[in-house]
């Protein structure tokens, strides 16, 4: 990356970069958000996530771990607000715990196709298939 060859800050663009960062504590959140997200196994459970709602049985089968393995990585989330859960009976599903998880997740995959020129999947991930 290229230094500036003159010092010069444009007081505008500073001031309006600074306001749309938010508060700490709204970053530290956004942080701890993203660093669940950058963990392969709690990723992939989202990803998951994103197709249909899943039990700890489900998701362990998909993801090749143990049920143990699971419900630790979905505590994490849980406690982020990044899934949720209901029971039916002796069963709880989990979900997404919104829809901005789920644009999130969607956009980033739509990136990620994008930088490897893949159109198909750009379509399959904009259409709501994985």
């Amino acid at each position: 990356m290229e230094p500036c060859q003159i010092r010069h800050i444009n007081r505008e663009n500073v001031t309006k970069a600074r306001e749309v960062i938010p508060e700490s504590e709204e970053i530290q959140g956004l942080a701890e958000m993203f660093k669940a997200l950058g963990d392969p196994t709690r990723l992939k459970i989202v990803t998951a996530l994103v197709a249909v709602e899943l039990c700890v049985c489900d998701l362990s089968a998909v993801c090749g771990l143990s049920e143990s393995a699971i419900s630790h990585q979905l505590r994490i989330l849980r406690n982020l607000r990044i899934v949720k859960y209901r029971r039916e009976g002796k069963i709880v599903y989990y979900r997404l715990d919104d829809d901005h998880v789920e644009s999130l997740v969607r956009q980033s995959l739509a990136h990620i196709f994008e930088e490897d020129h893949s159109q198909d999947n750009i379509r399959s991930v904009s259409e709501g298939s994985l």
